[in-house]
């Protein structure tokens, strides 16, 4: 009796470590127990130490350095105005440049990725007068002039702008239509692929109007199917471009708002030949001044910034840059005193900051150096500073930086190894630091320029005691080098508890895998990083690997993928399976590996490739066979298939259907404008062919996202129920059950 009692006391500590209470998948997608706090996005206002934001039907002002609340800015409940539909409700607000109007929206309906319509109220803060901005249908991109006296948007297909002193409302095109033609707003493709939504911006002095119109007529239409209870199903259709399909034909107008003049810009195309307008903006008063146009080839390994007179339309040329492979879009960023503008590219082997006059001649490398700079934030034109991301120390981190114009005096603005996203003042002198780990749940603090810290923000300190009461593993990183001699980065998660030990434990690798993207960083996670820890719980190794053609390593590890998706990709996530093979704690003959859109696609071709090593397979919205993806997303790596027919052979799901051997199960929406259901259809009726069983969901209605309604859980709980039988179920003798 004694020595049972000891023994019991001895194993007392264990059991109430590991006796925490279990993650479920109702708290991560239902209950939102786990959901981190944000702060309120800050419109940062002129003067650089306050900002505002919307609570409920106000929009409130606070100071920056202490949080404290100093001014309401708009009480919708006391507005008096009979302006049609104003129901004394708003979902956001942007003030004009000297924040003497507020453009309000409401009843705001998402239409693609980015794109919305609305309807729009302006409220003159001198005046307190609140009126409705147009009549007729709902509005997109409204707009201020710089001065703030007009406001101009688009109304299906069409540009307008209205005098807001006088209400005049003047309709700049006419010839807008569904499906045909679009004049200040993009299309899709564009939307998707160069996220440009409002296409027309005003001229410095207000004077004119610079848009692209788009001709899409010529562009093959996909249709989707609504099923929402009528008789028959709802069809919603909009133009598409395939690989090697017509784009739209976009040309680029200026319209004189005095004389009512629409004078076109005259770009140097090469007759035949398709090209992208990607970008337009107007540069600052000075010499060399005008409408900056960012052209591209269809290619995209050609780019010029190309200078628009207002008056006659002729271009000259800016920048001229080419690429081996392709090129990445950035904007541009002109100094406001028209000296000059900053540039992003990877002319070096690395993305880094280069400043060039307005002659186009480069004045002064920003940074150099082997590392990748992340993401611009600006430049303080009066101290001289440029503000920006780097993944400076460490690929799988970033650090925040700034330099001055001149490349000299790089200073780190943060301490914290991590990631690292920042939100500058309008001045420049504060910005809001948000730093997360893979284990730490985001921060947010507000620093100095300096990058001092002045005050906490929030720190999710629920979630991290959650952390603790759930019983989470560490997520650790870990590297090896493949047989090609090719080190990879990636994270892991090992299951703990004694009844894990000495036992050979199920994987389940997630992958994304696309073109410049990662996945292994130094960052929370979200929901992901608690399914993934509700998994390890139940006995699964979850890990992760970036393969070859990810980001953060520079161009050459980036674009080696080129005309070849999914060859060195797919090669590597075997190579990781087989690596997670040979670790004591893994059972070998129960990797399954999991991907969601390009992820999809790679866990549907690691699976078919990889038939020795992979058991089990998820892939939700994947793209089985790149001539159904649009074209500038697909083209930009890998060309048409008409070019390269064999790069498109040889890494297509579809033409591996035959191999399949393991467990698949593969999820779509019927809604997903992006990676369009064919996808899924194409591939379903190859594995018919090969007489392959496999396991299907679709879900009605639902988008690439698959969200809505209970769509979130019950594909999670699908997902997990799969994982269980089919991974872990196949050798449960090898597992000691939690």
């Amino acid at each position: 009796m004694r020595i049972r009692l000891s023994l019991l006391l001895l194993l007392a500590p264990l059991y109430c470590l590991f006796a925490q209470t279990p993650i479920t998948l109702e708290d991560i997608w239902q209950n939102g127990t786990f959901s981190t706090k944000g702060v309120p996005g800050f419109n940062f206002q002129n003067d650089g130490v306050h900002y505002t934001r919307l609570a409920g039907a106000t929009i409130e002002q606070y100071d920056l350095r202490t949080g404290e609340k100093s001014g309401l800015i708009f009480d919708a409940s006391t507005v008096k105005t009979d302006a049609k539909d104003w129901n004394g409700t708003f979902d956001g607000y942007t003030f004009s440049a000297d924040e003497s109007r507020i453009l309000l929206t409401t009843a705001t309906e998402p239409i693609y990725r980015w794109s919305s319509k609305s309807q729009f109220f302006v409220f003159d803060q001198k005046s307190r007068q609140l009126t409705r901005l147009f009549d007729g249908a709902k509005q997109r991109y409204a707009h201020f002039s710089p001065d703030g006296s007009k406001v101009a948007f688009v109304v299906e297909n069409d540009l307008y702008y209205k005098d807001l002193a006088s209400g005049k409302v003047t309709r700049v095109t006419t010839d807008g239509k569904t499906n045909a033609i679009i004049n200040g707003a993009s299309d899709w493709v564009y939307e998707e692929e160069f996220e440009l939504v409002r296409a027309f911006e005003w001229s410095p002095d207000g004077a004119r109007l610079a848009f692209l119109r788009f001709d899409e007529t010529e562009v093959p239409e996909m249709t989707m199917e609504m099923y929402r209870g009528g008789m028959y199903p709802e069809e919603v259709t909009f133009k598409y471009p395939k690989v090697g399909e017509k784009n739209a034909v976009v040309t680029a107008w200026i319209y004189e708002l005095a004389s009512a003049r629409k004078t076109a810009v005259d770009l140097p195309r090469d007759p035949g030949l398709d090209d992208y307008l990607p970008r337009i903006a107007w540069t600052p008063p000075g010499a060399r001044s005008g409408l900056c146009l960012t052209w591209m080839n269809r290619h995209q390994n050609h780019l010029k910034l190309l200078l628009a007179d207002p008056a006659t339309g002729q271009t000259s040329l800016l920048l001229d840059e080419t690429n081996k492979y392709y090129l990445d879009l950035h904007d541009v960023n002109f100094l406001s005193d028209g000296s000059g503008f900053i540039w992003q590219s990877e002319k070096s082997g690395y993305n880094h900051l280069y400043r060039y006059d307005m002659s186009g001649k480069e004045v002064a490398a920003l940074t150099k150096g082997n590392w990748e700079v992340t993401g611009l934030y600006g430049v303080d034109e009066k101290k001289g500073q440029v503000f920006f991301q780097a993944a400076a120390k460490n690929p799988m981190q970033r650090e925040l930086y700034s330099v001055k114009l001149n490349g000299k005096g790089m200073k780190k603005l943060t301490r914290e190894k991590g990631m690292h996203t920042a939100q500058f003042s309008s001045t420049f002198d504060y910005f809001v630091n948000t730093y997360s780990t893979i284990n730490t749940p985001p921060q947010y603090a507000v620093c100095d320029r300096s990058g001092k810290v002045l005050r906490q923000l929030e720190q999710n300190q629920p979630v991290r005691e959650l952390q603790t009461d759930r019983g989470v593993a560490p997520v650790e990183f870990f590297d090896f080098k493949t047989s090609e001699n090719v080190l990879l980065n990636g994270f892991m998660i090992k299951p703990q508890g004694p009844q894990y030990a000495g036992q050979k434990l199920p994987v389940l690798m997630f992958v994304y895998g696309g073109p410049g993207s990662q996945q292994v960083l130094d960052q929370w996670k979200g929901n992901n990083y608690w399914w993934f820890q509700m998994l390890a719980q139940k006995g699964y190794v979850v890990a992760c690997v970036d393969n070859r053609g990810t980001g953060g390593r520079g161009e050459e590890f980036k674009k080696m993928t080129y005309l070849n998706l999914g060859q060195l990709e797919t090669r590597d996530q075997i190579e990781a399976a087989k690596y997670m093979g040979t670790l004591p704690f893994v059972d070998p003959e129960r990797v399954g590996i999991f991907g969601w859109s390009y992820g999809g696609y790679m866990s549907s071709l690691s699976l078919l490739k990889g038939k020795d090593v992979f058991k089990t397979g998820i892939a939700v919205a994947p793209v089985t066979n790149w001539k159904w993806y649009d074209s500038i997303y697909t083209e930009r790596y890998m060309r048409t298939e008409k070019e390269n027919p064999q790069g498109y052979a040889d890494n297509s799901p579809t033409n591996f259907a035959d191999q399949l051997e393991g467990n698949y199960l593969l999820i779509h929406g019927l809604a997903d404008d992006n990676v369009h259901f064919q996808h899924t259809a194409e591939m379903t009726n190859k594995l018919i062919a090969a007489n392959k069983q496999f396991d299907t969901m679709i879900y009605p209605n639902r988008n690439h996202g698959i969200g809505g309604g209970n769509a979130k859980i019950h594909l999670y709980t699908l997902m997990t129920r799969f994982l269980d039988e089919k991974l872990k179920g196949t050798g449960e003798e090898k597992v000691v059950k939690p």
